[in-house]
């Protein structure tokens, strides 16, 4: 690791920070030196980069020193903290958390959608919401040909995207129900929010509540994906709505989308054009039942789209189902994604 960057990862040891580092050994960015950045606590302890031990650090207001590139994704109030601190340092942060997100001054990037976003960048980039990147994925390529007018999305969330507590409350409490324990004998904790006044059980069962609720009585997660698709297609005119559910999935989000197209598309154009589209794979062939799964999706970067078809009542609607890996392509890969496009556009050094 002689020439290119040097790489810091900000919340190394977590969910999304460990897939961050899986992701740059795989990545084209040319990399010279990786620093694992997490809180006091994990400091000390080793990842493995390369099948090289690396030892983490603390994070501190002058780990940056020397980086060319940091990952955040440890949290807003870290992100709030830390991310200025690094740029001060000279390096270009790329914040995975919902902090920057729709600041106007801090492009909000899926590289497959708005690379072009990344030249107005002042130091920060923020990676939008997982569920409404693999949204966009799917979209765009629609888009560009014929336009959309309205978006309906009804999602079905992965455990795996409230983090590890929520992912073993739900091992808990499959086991406990499998046991034989009653629903109302469970002692939940975690979902559908950490901070709100109410914990229900996700063993088999479906939330519709992620995050806390927020004006007109949509969740912050609904209002992200309609805020940030606004901001990612650069159309405030746009008609978007969000339904975000939670179900008793470990890792792999699956979203129901409805949209009105300006101009008409056949079913066949659109499957071509997902199928050309670039981070898509069709998955559409009704009669030998295939279509994307959650399941089948897990550990790949791809968005996979499928059960295209027509509304049967409005002219230029029509119906997707949409599944991606919330932790790869919902966060750590499109964050590395940047980092690459930011290398292929000269735009690391400003």
């Amino acid at each position: 690791m002689s020439t290119g960057y040097h790489v810091a990862v900000v919340g190394a040891t977590g969910a999304v920070g460990t897939k961050m580092i899986e992701m740059l050994e795989k990545t084209t960015l040319p990399i010279k030196k990786i620093t694992l950045l997490a809180s006091k606590r994990s400091a000390g302890k080793t990842l493995v980069f390369k099948n090289e031990p690396l030892v983490i650090q603390e994070l501190t207001a002058d780990s940056f020193a020397g980086v060319d590139i940091a990952l955040f994704s440890a949290g807003g109030g870290i992100s709030k903290q830390f991310a200025p601190e690094a740029v001060k340092h000279g390096a270009v942060v790329i914040d995975n958390t919902s902090h920057f997100r729709m600041d106007p001054n801090v492009p909000l990037v899926v590289p497959e959608v708005n690379p072009h976003a990344l030249a107005q960048h002042k130091g920060i980039i923020a990676n939008p919401n997982c569920s409404t990147i693999q949204m966009m994925v799917a979209l765009e390529p629609i888009r560009q040909k014929v336009g959309l007018s309205r978006v309906l999305v009804s999602t079905y969330q992965a455990v795996s995207g409230a983090g590890a507590q929520a992912l073993a409350e739900l091992t808990r409490e499959s086991q406990e129900l499998l046991a034989g324990k009653a629903a109302d004998e469970l002692n939940p904790e975690i979902l559908p929010a950490g901070s709100d006044k109410k914990h229900y059980p996700i063993a088999f069962n479906a939330l519709p509540q992620i995050d806390v609720f927020a004006e007109e009585d949509y969740t912050y997660e609904e209002w992200k994906m309609i805020n940030e698709t606004k901001k990612i297609m650069e159309d405030t005119q746009i008609k978007v709505a969000a339904t975000c559910v939670r179900i008793p999935v470990f890792s792999g989000h699956s979203e129901s989308i409805y949209i009105e197209t300006k101009d008409h598309a056949s079913v066949e154009e659109v499957r071509q054009w997902i199928s050309e589209a670039p981070g898509a794979v069709l998955q559409d062939d009704p009669s030998q039942q295939v279509y994307p799964q959650a399941l089948t999706s897990v550990d790949k970067t791809e968005t996979f789209v499928g059960r295209i078809r027509k509304d049967l009542d409005v002219e230029n609607g029509l119906h997707l189902w949409v599944v991606s890996d919330n932790l790869l392509k919902g966060a750590a890969w499109n964050s590395v994604q940047i980092a690459e496009s930011l290398h292929q556009q000269g735009l690391v050094h400003v």
